[in-house]
């Protein structure tokens, strides 16, 4: 059976919506053009996104952002040492009125979850989250209770101050759909942020411009983008370079596979596009691959990261040289 290849509520509305969620979140960050539209792709893509970079550069700020562009539900986590899993994900309390068990949600129970230095918290604070972050359910006391959608976590972490942390293990690591680093801004960006900054805070002043039910039907807009097979293919050949890598002795695993190809649509229908084509892809390679990878002993002596790794395969794997746009043999 023949499909159309219209996206559901229209490509207008849904680039129409998430520019101005971009404009939102740009009206607070200086010159992160990059970083934020990355964000829009994670959320699009029923992702979670990680935020990694050195204090002061804006992670949370740009978390906090995002949250305040859309009116829902949004908690916000800092992550400590003393953290317990039931202080995210709620806990069945005794109602003396009732005698019977109550159960409290947490944080956990919001469209948008930002949690501040994840890597302070423990790591069986930090396993509260592997649940609700794959199958958005949360499961307390031998009952299950669904998330609503949508649902996205954004954490951050300093990389550079270790000190009290608790480095995230590969299994959290590979959940977290992406991993931005938001870099010191150029000059200019930062002295328009002493302007806009110098006297309040411009989260203060930023109002929602869209809703849960716009960013759901968003969702499934994306969701109905073309994903061609030799699209799909050239995504499984890009993944499959890392697991031969011999400068990587951890590669890639068949979840970031489907989060790749996830983001892909989103990056797609940002760009206008009911299709994915390679360099959707390539240019998320580096952010959706990178943080799952661990590079051997010989890489790190050499200092090659996972980033440049994964920008030379990249480079190296061969794309595929067409039908990867929708046509008329588009079957269902």
């Amino acid at each position: 059976m023949a499909v159309t290849h219209d996206i559901p509520h229209g490509l207008d509305e849904l680039v129409s919506t998430a520019h101005r969620i971009r404009q939102a979140i740009e009206s607070v960050i200086e010159g992160k053009g990059e970083a934020v539209r990355l964000t829009l792709t994670v959320l699009l893509a029923e992702g979670h996104l990680l935020i990694e970079d050195v204090p002061g550069v804006g992670k949370t700020m740009l978390a906090k952002a995002l949250a305040r562009s859309i009116d829902c539900p949004v908690r916000r986590v800092q992550f400590t040492p003393d953290l317990l899993p039931s202080d995210i994900t709620g806990v069945s309390a005794y109602n003396q009125q009732t005698r019977e068990f109550e159960f409290k949600p947490g944080p956990v129970f919001a469209n948008i979850v930002v949690g501040d230095e994840i890597n302070r918290a423990s790591p069986k604070t930090q396993s509260a989250l592997l649940e609700c972050m794959e199958e958005h359910q949360v499961t307390v006391d031998g009952n299950t209770y669904q998330l609503d959608t949508p649902f996205m976590v954004i954490a951050t972490q300093n990389p550079i101050e270790m000190e009290g942390t608790y480095p995230l293990p590969e299994a959290q690591r590979d959940r977290f759909t992406a991993r931005v680093a938001m870099g010191y801004p150029e000059p200019s960006a930062e002295l328009e942020m002493l302007d806009v900054h110098g006297g309040t805070s411009p989260l203060d002043k930023l109002e929602p411009v869209a809703t849960t039910a716009e960013v759901r039907a968003l969702i499934e807009a994306v969701r109905g983008v073309y994903v061609s097979q030799p699209v799909k293919k050239y995504a499984i050949d890009l993944v499959v370079a890392t697991r031969h890598s011999p400068d990587l002795r951890l590669g890639a695993s068949p979840r970031s596979t489907l989060q790749l190809v996830r983001a892909a649509r989103a990056n797609a229908a940002l760009s206008g596009r009911d299709y994915v084509i390679p360099d959707d892809l390539q240019e998320l390679a580096v952010p959706v691959l990178a943080h799952r990878l661990l590079p051997s002993i010989e890489a790190q002596g050499q200092r090659r990261m996972p980033e440049q790794v994964v920008a030379e395969l990249v480079r190296r794997v061969p794309v595929p040289d067409s039908g990867t746009g929708p046509g008329p043999e588009r079957r269902a």
